[in-house]
């Protein structure tokens, strides 16, 4: 629960600024990572801007619990503040399905421009019932195929292929139509695997295929982009209501600043990544836009599938691109 101190607390030395609020945020990655740098910062800018009045405390390392274990804690006010992926959050508001559907983007920059447009204002509004609330974009990158085996160059090279997936019916289907074997498995586990055979291919961001050393034990990287997946910054609803309008207008601005300065150290940690990477002697193929046109069109039916109900919002989401490649 948010910690409220009383500013008349015995013990306070004249000229001291004690916090009206103390609240915590839940961050699963390490210090040193984009996502948990930007929580830093922001619980930085609302403390300066708040006049000390507001203090966040930024905990790192997945202390308060997985991804699903802190959403369910903000739901009840357990935590104050979150970054999480939209993977688990979906189970809670499944709109955000549609943000990850496989090939929806072009690249980055067609992401973004649906994110901080109207559409992405509207996703930020659509947590009406979830007991929680939406405050800002993170970046999270791309996430590409690599291989133990052989570069993955054409559509055939997925045939057969074990590739390791989070535990999302979308992305196993998405496997599937690919032509390859989804192998559900714990982050952990994928380094081990790739290394005895278990699976042949798994695919994530160029930070995480460097950081754990996968290139190591699969050194072929495929750029296809398959997926582009936000994560984003939350209050609990609980502690919102609690919080000063004056407070909940500083804290919003503050998250979205936060995003900016994560976005750009985001983009850092890729280009130092993918240099490391590079430079080990892994073999970078980039599918060309024909071949990746080919993997969209397989994996074109679970839009239906897992989306009937927001075509409209694809449909927008699509044209953002046409418009942008023009």
């Amino acid at each position: 629960m948010p910690a409220f101190i009383l500013t008349a607390c015995a013990g306070k030395e004249e000229g001291e600024n004690v916090p009206d609020f103390v609240l915590t945020y839940a961050e699963n990655q390490a210090e040193d990572y984009p996502t948990t740098q930007g929580a830093l910062k922001f619980a930085q800018l609302v403390k300066e801007r708040t006049d000390g009045k507001v203090e966040i405390q930024v905990n790192a390392d997945g202390v308060l619990g997985d991804e699903k274990s802190v959403i369910e804690q903000l739901q009840f006010g357990g935590v104050d503040f979150a970054r999480v992926s939209l993977s688990p959050l979906a189970e809670f508001v499944p709109k955000l399905n549609v943000l990850q559907l496989p090939y929806l983007y072009t690249g980055a920059d067609h992401m973004w421009e649906v994110l901080e447009g109207d559409i992405g204002d509207d996703f930020l509004n659509s947590f009406e019932g979830s007991c929680l609330v939406a405050l800002s974009w993170y970046d999270a990158g791309s996430r590409n195929f690599y291989s133990s085996l052989q570069p993955i160059e054409r559509l055939e090279d997925m045939e057969g292929m074990d590739v390791r997936v989070q535990e999302s019916e979308l992305m196993m289907d998405t496997i599937r139509a690919l032509g390859g074997n989804p192998v559900p498995m714990a982050y952990g586990e994928v380094y081990s695997a790739l290394q005895t055979g278990t699976i042949q291919v798994a695919e994530n961001n160029w930070p995480s295929y460097e950081s754990t050393h996968h290139y190591e034990v699969a050194k072929y990287y495929t750029i296809d982009e398959h997926t582009r997946v936000p994560e984003l910054q939350l209050a609990s609803q609980s502690t919102w209501e609690k919080l000063p309008e004056e407070y909940r207008e500083i804290i919003r601005s503050c998250a979205t600043e936060s995003a900016r300065y994560e976005r750009s150290l985001w983009k850092e940690r890729e280009r130092v990544s993918e240099e490391k990477v590079r430079e080990a002697g892994c073999v970078v193929t980039e599918l060309s836009q024909q071949e990746k046109a080919r993997f969209q069109e397989c994996v074109m039916p679970l839009y239906e599938k897992y989306c009937s109900d927001y075509v409209d919002i694809i449909d927008a989401i699509v044209a953002v691109g046409k418009e942008k490649g023009r």
